[in-house]
């Protein structure tokens, strides 16, 4: 099972419109996920973000895959000096009023496990915070 991604699946009690806007613009995103300075919902795109611990920050670099309105967003995602490419994929999806949102994180383990940020816990740990906690908190406002 080492190599199945991680997903984080919830529901937010807000139209799927109020999700998307807070996955896909960058004044919305640095309030519950990163601080991405240069962000364009353009397929193709390339954007860049430096995140990690207070001891150890890393350079996430990142191109945008596919964009389908309102349904799903994904882009890679790799660190820069380090061998290894992953993907991110939120997929939204309506119930109602409220919105399912399912983030799936391929292709984690090819990133290099002497690199102890790298490894998988740390990843299931900062998604099930930001899918669970950071975001619907910000939904919420």
């Amino acid at each position: 099972m080492a190599n199945s991604p991680i997903t984080v699946e919830t529901v937010y009690n807000v139209p799927i419109e109020k999700v998307w806007k807070a996955i896909t613009t960058k004044e919305e995103m640095k309030e519950w996920y990163f601080d991405i300075e240069n962000f364009k919902l353009e397929t193709g795109y390339t954007f860049e973000f430096w995140g990690g611990t207070e001891n150890k920050k890393h350079l996430h670099k990142c191109e945008i895959t596919e964009i389908i309105p309102l349904q799903k967003l994904a882009y890679t995602w790799r660190y820069d000096g380090y061998t290894g490419d992953s993907l991110v994929t939120f997929n939204l999806q309506p119930e109602g009023l409220k919105t399912r949102l399912k983030l799936t994180h391929s292709g984690v383990e090819t990133f290099p496990k002497e690199e102890k940020d790298f490894v998988i816990s740390n990843f299931q740990e900062g998604w099930h915070h930001l899918i669970t906690i950071s975001l619907p908190n910000y939904l919420q406002q």
